[in-house]
């Protein structure tokens, strides 16, 4: 700041992650917007929460404060599914956990309303779009209020930020209040009067979700349905101290605008006080590229769809291109671009032709339980942009790592073309896919496409490696105590396994992530799209017995598989014939 001549900050950005000057880091961007448009912007990472040291030292913005834990929930950062603290931190220096504060958005703002109790504080990122509503927390058990009002800060931004950071860093900049900035899409605030929001559609208090189950799942389905740029109405939530205003999302931003994005100055390294110590999240992502952001896939577990959308906004190829041919130049690179893709790699092009002007449907899914007739499934542009990457000189190849949706790529009239040409050219070895299971009572609360879709493409995938004379592998990744899975139905999933000939090298037993479809029927025991009852898995016991058969060759596993089968009553599968889980 002294060197700048700068007497103090328009912006001050607190993180919980480690300072990553990285398009990937939600930090990195926000800090990079504002510095682009001429504001004055610092950025304090991973501050000692024990004390003001850290989130003072650069002194009161004349703006705002703007609050993220990062680019993970801070609770999914510090604690795993079985409750236990996590060893490593993958968004800190030398992978080091403990840097960040549980409920870290809450913590920080704390601190900042400690220091300036009239500053404007605008919280956003990935926790604070998932918790912005009532919303279930695994790790309390317990329905928590808006993050808005748990917070004290002014504006809630949920989705990726940029419209909506640049609207209301323009209002202030003029002398507006934060408290008086209620209509940009994409935030939510707060007031003492619902007449401030005469418009919106109220959904049930935090008082009546938080004491009644069945009404916890209305207001989610509600919640749910509204998440449309085009048609979501603005939604209320009475909160006790304060009634939360949500404001429907922003729409798609253009190409140019996300193209502006990504050619800003990223430095792609840590922060040089970290000497010697890496960040490992920055290592699988340093040599990679975003294609595009949102994902039509929808599935009931993940954050995506909350956070992103479900409409695809894509960068442009000659963006892209440059952007690998900057890569071609920095001191480290060896010739390897590790992932061109998304939250979906193989979403590259909008679902439909509705889809920008209209945004997703309401209620109806792209590809669940089968793929819409209006969906336009095409790889070509996709191709084509991997082919002008790997074309490139110093490049010597491109891999694709991100997930790839196989139902996506069956659905193709054109799909062996780019099968062959994703074997030939983009998979280093193995290619990650996600079944994620085989029953289809679990496959239904999860919003995935049935198993007979997945052995058709293992199929494929296979044959094609074959043809090419190529000895390459499927990842799969299949999880454990969704809601909707009994015993039987892991059971169910570990024969698929054994006759598909796959091995799973890692199991993600459920963790339920704030303001997902998944999390709702977790505390609900409801599908609130459907209304009708779901199993939940809740025992310990059960659940660790879930796991344990999706690995069932593995020695450790051994007694856990062995009290599965003979509660099932399924002792056939335990002997010498083929079909045998457990050997004798």
């Amino acid at each position: 700041m002294l060197a700048r001549g700068w007497g103090e900050l328009d912006f001050l950005c607190i993180t919980g992650d480690a300072y990553v000057d990285h398009p990937s880091f939600g930090h990195a961007i926000v800090s990079r917007l504002l510095e682009y448009l001429g504001y004055r912007v610092g950025i304090v990472s991973q501050p000692d929460w024990r004390s003001r040291d850290d989130f003072e030292v650069m002194g009161r913005p004349s703006l705002a404060v703007l609050v993220a834990a990062g680019n993970l929930d801070s609770m999914l950062s510090n604690w795993s599914a079985p409750a236990r603290r996590r060893r490593e931190d993958s968004y800190s220096p030398g992978g080091r956990a403990g840097r960040r504060p549980d409920r870290a958005t809450i913590v920080y703002c704390n601190r900042v309303r400690e220091l300036w109790g009239d500053v404007p504080l605008v919280i956003g990122g990935i926790e604070a779009s998932l918790r912005r509503i009532a919303h279930y927390d695994y790790w309390s058990d317990s329905v928590r209020r808006s993050i808005l009002t748990d917070s004290r800060a002014d504006l809630l931004i949920y989705g990726m930020a940029e419209t909506q950071l640049e609207a209301i860093a323009r209002r202030l900049a003029s002398g507006e209040r934060a408290a008086d900035i209620r209509d940009v899409p994409g935030t939510c605030w707060r007031t003492h009067d619902r007449g401030d929001a005469a418009d919106a559609v109220e959904l049930p208090s935090f008082e009546a979700v938080s004491s009644d189950k069945r009404v916890f799942a209305d207001a989610f389905r509600t919640f749910y349905l509204e998440q449309n740029f085009a048609s979501g109405r603005r939604l209320a939530q009475d909160q006790g101290p304060w009634i939360v205003v949500h404001n429907p999302p922003p729409p798609p931003m253009p190409a140019e605008k996300l193209d502006r994005i990504y050619s800003l100055p990223y430095m792609r390294s840590p922060h040089p006080s970290y000497g010697g110590a890496g960040v490992p999240a920055l290592a699988e992502v340093r040599f990679s590229i975003t294609s595009h952001r949102g994902c039509f896939g929808e599935c009931s577990f993940c954050a995506i769809s909350s956070h992103q959308g479900r409409v695809i906004q894509p960068r442009s190829r000659e963006s892209i291109v440059r952007e690998a041919a900057l890569m071609t130049g920095m001191p480290d690179f060896k010739g390897y671009i590790h992932d061109v893709g998304g939250p979906t790699a193989n979403f590259r092009t909008p679902s439909c032709g509705r889809s920008r002007s209209d945004g997703a449907c309401r209620g109806r899914s792209c590809l669940y339980p089968e793929p819409c007739r209006e969906l336009v499934a095409s790889h070509r542009e996709y191709s084509a942009l991997l082919r002008a990457v790997r074309e490139l000189p110093g490049v010597k190849r491109v891999f694709v790592r991100s997930g790839l949706r196989y139902d996506y790529i069956m659905a193709d009239p054109d799909g062996e073309d780019f099968l062959e040409d994703l074997c030939r050219h983009h998979v280093s070895g193995q290619l990650k896919i996600a079944p994620e299971h085989s029953s289809p009572r679990v496959l239904s609360c999860m919003r995935k496409p049935s198993g007979d879709a997945a052995l058709k493409f293992i199929r494929a995938y296979r044959e094609m490696n074959a043809r090419l004379g190529k000895n390459q592998f499927l990842v799969p990744y299949f999880m454990s105590g969704h809601p909707g899975c009994g015993l039987a139905e892991s059971l169910e999933l570990a024969e698929f396994i054994r006759d598909a000939g796959v091995r799973p090298e890692q199991v993600q037993e459920f963790t339920p992530t704030p303001g997902t479809l998944s999390a709702c029927m977790y505390h609900t025991g409801i599908d609130p799209l459907t209304g009708r009852p779901v199993y939940v898995p809740r025992d310990h016991e059960e659940r660790a017995m879930q796991r344990a058969l999706l690995q069932y060759w593995m020695p450790r596993n051994r007694d856990l598989v062995r009290r599965a089968l003979q509660k099932l009553g399924r002792a056939d599968l335990i002997g010498r014939s083929p079909k045998c889980l457990i050997r004798e």
